[in-house]
């Protein structure tokens, strides 16, 4: 992680960390503490799921500028929560930003100052589109007419194909940005293995100009396991599914940016164990988060060292492909037949899960027979020298998720 910018990160999740031990040590719920970044009402799947959130937008026009084509600024109008994060969005290849615009004032209505680009070049590469998706987050903070409305210590980016790979080139350039959302990326680099920024993929199992299997899938996979991420393929999906207003797409950006620009723990709820129905074709991430102190030599859920929950939801433990009925079996990196009983004839990746008619296990622990009892994890850490006292109970549930 960033030490800068994710210091105080690591402080106020260490002290929830704490309070938790204690409290269950005492055998009392402790009561967790708010992130002094929270803005807004305690989120429900029906705010997430509206065209604007609770706050009030307005915009302003950018013209173009000398290190990137300007564009539309949307930002709250509330001036009484103090300052918000704010993310710069770039469109793909040949597109202008009207192709994203529903995009930007759904994220702002949820409390984050957003800046839809304007490219220099509607021809420009992943690398020039991450230059100016960063000279465009500068912009916002030194010389916008809204500067004063940003903390400049919460930024993100994202953006749509060759946009998605150019938040991808930013993420990787300054790692003090807090979070980054590419969608349906494309780009000629496959692995972003010293990407430290947390990151939420977005892609569409359909699409054939930024097929999953090739750019998506090895983009999150490549990603550092120390490096907070999720994986999010919607069903049927074409590579245009971000040019008109998508539902799975906005909710899952916005609890993303929510969760990692504002620190709100209040929206892990949609992020773990995650997104499911039938619009989702798969989803992975290492989540929980919220107890991860991110101390270096401290074990994590994406260490592999917590047990995989039931269901084939992947709430503890590696990325996880979940099956929504059963339908096949996927083990490791092996074809198989589509989670979802399709015959996609994909490759799967599993990491070291695997999967019998929504019983999720360790290849190395023993297959849940029956699958007919509720999961129970428990995994108490160390705190030294990744030492790990573990005590782990493994079961499975009676139906896939």
């Amino acid at each position: 992680m960033h030490t800068s910018t994710r210091l105080r990160r690591w402080l106020a999740t260490s002290a929830t960390a704490l309070a938790l031990v204690a409290g269950s040590i005492a055998g009392a719920a402790p009561a967790s503490a708010a992130s002094p970044y929270e803005r807004g009402p305690a989120p429900t799947s029906a705010i997430l799921e509206a065209s604007r959130g609770p706050f009030a937008v307005a915009q302003v026009t950018v013209p173009a500028q000398a290190t990137f084509g300007g564009g539309v600024i949307y930002y709250p109008t509330d001036t009484s929560q103090g300052t918000f994060g704010a993310v710069a969005i770039s469109p793909g290849f040949t597109a202008r930003w009207s192709s994203l615009s529903w995009l930007g004032p759904r994220i702002a209505s949820h409390g984050f100052v957003v800046i839809g680009i304007e490219t220099l070049s509607t021809l420009d590469q992943p690398a020039a589109r991450g230059r100016q998706l960063l000279a465009a987050l500068d912009y916002l903070t030194a010389s916008s007419s809204v500067r004063t409305r940003i903390d400049a210590s919460r930024l993100a980016v994202a953006g749509h194909s060759m946009g998605g790979g150019g938040s991808l080139e930013a993420a990787r350039t300054r790692p003090s940005l807090q979070a980054a959302v590419p969608l349906a990326p494309w780009h000629t680099t496959k692995s972003w293995s010293s990407v430290r920024v947390p990151t939420a993929i977005i892609g569409g199992e359909s699409d054939t100009t930024a097929p999953p299997a090739s750019h998506a899938i090895p983009f999150y996979t490549s990603l550092p396991a120390a490096t907070e991420k999720s994986y999010l393929e919607l069903n049927n999906a074409g590579h245009s599914f971000p040019n008109s207003v998508n539902t799975p797409t906005a909710k899952h950006t916005v609890s993303w940016l929510k969760r990692f620009v504002d620190d709100d723990t209040r929206y892990e709820q949609f992020l773990c164990p995650g997104p499911s129905g039938a619009a989702i074709d798969e989803y992975r991430s290492t989540c929980p988060w919220s107890d991860d102190p991110r101390r270096p030599g401290l074990p994590r859920a994406g260490d592999g060292l917590f047990a995989p929950v039931a269901g084939g939801q992947a709430a503890w433990s590696h990325p996880v492909v979940r099956p929504s009925r059963p339908g096949g079996l996927t083990t490791g990196d092996q074809r198989g037949p589509d989670p979802h009983g399709t015959a996609t004839g994909r490759a799967r990746r599993a990491d070291n899960q695997s999967y019998a008619g929504g019983c999720v296990v360790r290849q190395t622990a023993l297959l849940c027979p029956p699958c007919a009892t509720t999961a129970v994890v428990t995994d108490i850490g160390a705190v030294a020298s990744r030492a790990m006292s573990r005590v782990s109970r493994r079961e499975c549930a009676s139906s896939p998720a």
